[in-house]
């Protein structure tokens, strides 16, 4: 029997020796590991975050999307899940799980392979602080070396929430907080049984079980450990069957679509880049996308939100109203082919932009059109084929026509699908506080994942109309009022007078009043009146002048095409300029970020911004103010912008533009609190066809986000300033009249003859010109209201 043990012996042996090897490189590999600093100073790589004034959610930037999350704010249901996916016996070991990590080194001697590991939690946080992905036995030494030291300095509390805070889940997610948020759009404790067990799935393999990777695989996994949960004895049966009956919402929108993107509560993807910028510049790439920044911006979610839809509503009205172009494009699709993974791929290749999802057609026939996208085959009829309808038919235009094949935009509205398509068209939204100079809604175009390119901070186009309120401010300045008398009738510039070309400048609609008032100029958006104007009061004083409202005076050559907008100015300026007018005479600074916090929520800036009455320039007179708001009350109520009267309101005032071509289309409009400025034209200038006007595409914009922005609000009537008189002018009515000293000029009546030449201009110190007069007066009187 003696030599049954020398076999014995000598494995005894050879363990013996193992061991003692082991032993020693355990030895000099102990003091080479690295400090637990990083653990114990845990300082993750955590995202820029922007909100709302209000605390909605709207960005985030940095490479590891995280929230970070304390032990104690963890759900017992996931805290659970993962200990029964991961490490039952976590809070009984010291770091290795000596049956589970023996087991899975017998397998891989076995299999010849490295696949199982063994790792508990501590060994996977070790891992994923301090090594690499490696697949070797050496490093695997490394991790159990570490587990043990980690487990030697930190409590098991402290070890499990770095591993929920740290571990990566697919889709840039970093830690189950930030997973929760990506995968179903919610924080972590108010997420399900059956969503806990989703998550707890997913750091065995992140990238590909993901549910917006692989649904299928995410449920396996979440099966999986719903059974080890109710194994361990963590839930009952009812809840096991109730978790696995429990349909999967996983989060939709930009999250599903964006492959990870956190579901953002409020559209103001301009307003988060703006943020994002200002931060780079202010505090560096490392601290903006590392440290966790918390940036609180000047919008709120519901007047975003408002500015969002209207913009949208009104891009999509002026595309349909200039019909379809046609498919984006036209796939070759087999007969009998009705999905599959080419059509899938096709579909998720284009895109979804907002409410604009991307399908492919199956079939058409004149009253019914089916279509393809992520697995469902839809069927669209009715007025739902209504902007498309000319075009189904077979003799349609081949590049317009729709048939199967082609890619489509489809959209869901309250009666169900309908075609429609991506507009070429771009516009731009800017709302601000008229006294303060906050951004209360910023939109820089149809959409921003599509076009990056903000239509409100970078877009210099012409201002057409919208620019005539500056030069008749001007005016006001130089003894012009209200009821003064100019002609409109028609001008001719000869070569070699004004330019080194003739110059014959038109009324928009080609009519001429003969003798108007300068307010029922500025009403009627009269071109004519303008230049007459600008040509009295001369171009370089208007040019000087308009930089007080924050122009750029190289933008306004001192020409007089300057009358009619041909200088170039963005949304931003327009709204700045048009506060001035809004708040008393006022220049603001427009801001969109209220405050900036670190990554432990302290305030590190605040905006102090020069507001009306504390610090801010006066820009001109408050009497010049409320006299240009009187005029341009009378465009909402009587002239170009005249559909504006549908908001039931009387204190809002206004001016279209329209340029050249009907290139750009403006609306700038206020009331005393609220000032907002619409645009609308294409990336590369080109006419946006015929009555496309100011008043046409850009005002409805307007309305639609000034009807949720005023919504609640009382009208706000503003005193008039002393220092403007009435006076009789015309038919028996009544205007203001401006003087830009204190007190009005000394009284002197004059003959009421019609042929009285300018004594009307020489009363009131108005300039003497051929192209303003006035008729006489009713009553030699002024009086002050």
């Amino acid at each position: 029997m003696r030599w049954l043990l020398y076999p014995f012996a000598a494995l005894l042996a050879l363990a013996v020796i193992g061991l003692a090897t082991l032993a020693v490189i355990c030895l000099l590999a102990w003091p080479n590991l690295p400090t637990l600093e990083t653990l114990t100073d845990y300082r993750p790589r955590v995202p820029m975050r922007v909100y709302t004034a209000d605390g909605h959610f709207i960005s985030e930037f940095g490479e590891e999307r995280r929230t970070l999350v304390r032990i104690q704010e963890v759900p017992a249901h996931l805290r659970q899940a993962l200990l029964a996916a991961e490490d039952q016996n976590f809070y009984e070991h010291m770091g290795i799980d000596f049956v589970s990590f023996t087991r899975a080194l017998i397998n891989n001697m076995r299999s010849g392979s490295r696949g199982q590991g063994g790792s508990t939690i501590t060994m996977q946080v070790a891992r994923n602080f301090f090594l690499t992905r490696e697949r070797s036995y050496n490093r695997k030494l490394y991790e159990v070396l570490l587990a043990l030291k980690i487990e030697h300095n930190l409590s098991k509390d402290q070890i499990l929430e770095l591993y929920i805070n740290q571990i990566f889940l697919g889709q840039r997610a970093y830690g189950f907080s930030s997973a929760a948020r990506i995968y179903f759009g919610k924080p972590l404790d108010k997420l399900t049984l059956a969503e806990n067990a989703v998550l707890a799935g997913l750091p065995q393999a992140p990238t590909k079980a993901n549910p917006i990777s692989n649904l299928a695989l995410a449920q396996q996994r979440q099966r999986y450990v719903l059974r080890r949960m109710l194994e361990a004895g963590f839930i009952t049966g009812a809840q096991y069957k109730q978790a696995l009956d429990e349909p999967l919402r996983i989060a939709s929108g930009g999250a599903a679509r964006d492959a990870g993107i956190i579901k953002a509560s409020v559209h103001a993807e301009y307003v988060a880049e703006i943020a994002r910028q200002i931060a780079v510049e202010q505090f560096g790439e490392q601290a903006t996308y590392q440290s966790g920044l918390k940036i609180i911006t000047t919008i709120t979610r519901a007047e975003q939100e408002a500015a969002y839809q209207a913009l949208r509503k009104g891009v999509m009205d002026y595309d349909r109203r200039h019909g379809y172009r046609g498919p984006e494009k036209v796939l070759s699709l087999q007969p009998g082919i009705s999905g599959g993974e080419a059509l899938d791929e096709a579909v998720a290749s284009a895109r979804d932009f907002g409410d604009l999802l991307a399908a492919v057609v199956l079939n058409v026939t004149p009253k019914e059109v089916l279509v393809y996208r992520n697995g469902q085959t839809l069927s669209i009829s009715g007025e739902g084929l209504r902007f498309v309808a000319t075009l189904l038919s077979e003799k349609a235009p081949q590049a317009r026509r729709v048939r199967r094949g082609a890619l489509v935009r489809i959209r869901k509205t309250g009666e169900g699908w309908e075609l429609t398509q991506l507009p070429e068209v771009e516009a731009a939204l800017l709302s601000l506080d008229s006294k303060t100079g906050a951004v209360r809604a910023l939109v820089g175009g149809f959409d921003y994942n599509r076009k990056k390119f903000n239509n409100v901070t970078q877009a210099e186009r012409q201002p057409g109309s919208s620019f005539k309120p500056f030069i008749y401010s001007a005016s006001l300045e130089r003894g012009y009022a209200p009821g003064t008398l100019i002609a409109d009738e028609p001008l001719f510039y000869p070569a070699g007078s004004i330019s080194s070309q003739q110059w014959t400048p038109r009324n928009y609609d080609d009519k001429y009043s003969g003798v108007m008032t300068l307010r029922d100029a500025l009403a009627q958006s009269k071109n004519i009146p303008a230049i007459r104007v600008l040509e009295d009061i001369t171009p370089a004083y208007a040019q000087k002048y308009v930089t007080r409202f924050g122009f750029d005076a190289a933008h306004h050559p001192p020409y007089l095409t300057m009358a009619l907008g041909a200088g170039a100015v963005t949304p931003w300026e327009m709204a700045t300029a048009y506060a001035v007018f809004a708040n008393g005479g006022y220049r603001i600074n427009p801001y969109v970020i209220k405050e900036i916090r670190d990554g432990n929520d302290k305030p590190i800036a605040r905006a102090t911004p020069l507001t009306v009455n504390k610090g801010a320039t006066r820009a001109i007179d408050a009497r010049n103010a409320w006299v240009m708001t009187s005029l341009l009350q009378d465009v909402v109520l009587r002239g170009t912008a005249a559909r504006a009267r549908s908001l039931n309101r009387n204190d809002l005032a206004g001016k279209t533009g329209t340029t050249n071509d009907f290139v750009d289309a403006w609306f700038c409009g206020y009331n005393p609190e609220v000032v907002a400025v619409s645009w609308i034209g294409f990336p590369i200038p080109r006419n946006l066809g015929k009555g496309e006007t100011g008043g046409t595409a850009a005002l409805p914009i307007w309305i639609d986000y000034m009807r949720a922005a005023l919504a609640g609000r009382p009208e706000i009537s503003v005193p008039r300033p002393a220092g403007i008189a009435f006076a009789k002018v015309q038919d028996g009515r009544r205007d203001d009249v401006y003087y830009a000293e204190n007190k009005p000029p000394a009284m002197q009546l004059p003959p009421r003859e019609e042929d009285s030449g300018d004594w009307f201009n020489s009363l009131f110190g108005f300039p003497s010109s051929e192209h303003s007069r006035s008729l006489p007066l009713d009553e030699g009187r002024l009086f002050n209201p």
